[in-house]
């Protein structure tokens, strides 16, 4: 991975700061000043994002992390990435941690079928019919469905899932995967009620499988 990145002066980071000090923690002689970023995330005006792509063209490669996870998934990434395509860049993808798919690993229900769903919907009735319907989908066609939350709005999404779902339907919470205070657990939704986790500010990915 560091002879990789050795190889890039140009990089498409979500946070910059946070980017640098990663690359640091990679390689500890790299010289972070050469190196040039760019930031795509929520914040980043669309019509300049074209503009990131022009190192390439003059023979340069370019590096894209993500704040969190793997890039590209439930990440700003595809952006810049479907532009590459349209432009024939070559896109090549780097192995590397998935949450989503680090969580089905652990999860115990069913890998052979399982969809993402991304950020479920904000709005408490729409939250709500959403659950339901993966619920539904799920048991109907043998389907583990994959959500995620913003972490500071876990716990109350924790609770939509626990008062909304069928008390047989398997629930799998991973929070903090990778770090030291992992937690991965299979339960039906009648066993969380007694063993509901705090899962504030916990970067957590949750699956439901039901029968």
């Amino acid at each position: 991975m560091s002879e990789i990145i050795n190889s890039i002066k140009y990089f498409i980071v979500e946070d910059i700061r946070t980017a640098r000090r990663f690359l640091k923690k990679i390689d500890k002689e790299i010289n972070i000043d050469e190196l040039i970023f760019f930031a795509l995330n929520k914040h980043t005006d669309k019509n300049q994002i074209s503009e990131y792509l022009k190192p390439v063209f003059e023979g340069n490669n370019i590096g894209i992390i993500s704040e969190a996870g793997t890039p590209c998934i439930a990440d700003p990434g595809n952006i810049i990435v479907g532009m590459a395509h349209n432009f024939n860049i070559k896109v090549v993808p780097l192995v590397g941690p998935s949450s989503i798919v680090l969580a089905m690993m652990a999860s115990g229900l069913n890998g052979q079928n399982f969809a993402f769903n991304g950020y479920l919907p904000i709005k408490d009735n729409e939250r709500k019919n959403k659950i339901k319907t993966l619920e539904i989908i799920s048991a109907k066609e043998n389907q583990s469905q994959i959500f995620m939350e913003t972490p500071y709005r876990n716990n109350k999404l924790l609770k939509e899932i626990l008062n909304t779902c069928r008390k047989d339907t398997f629930l799998c919470i991973a929070s903090n995967i990778t770090a030291k205070n992992e937690f991965i657990k299979t339960m039906t939704i009648d066993e969380w009620k007694t063993n509901i986790p705090d899962l504030n500010k916990k970067p957590s990915i949750f699956i439901i499988h039901a029968k």
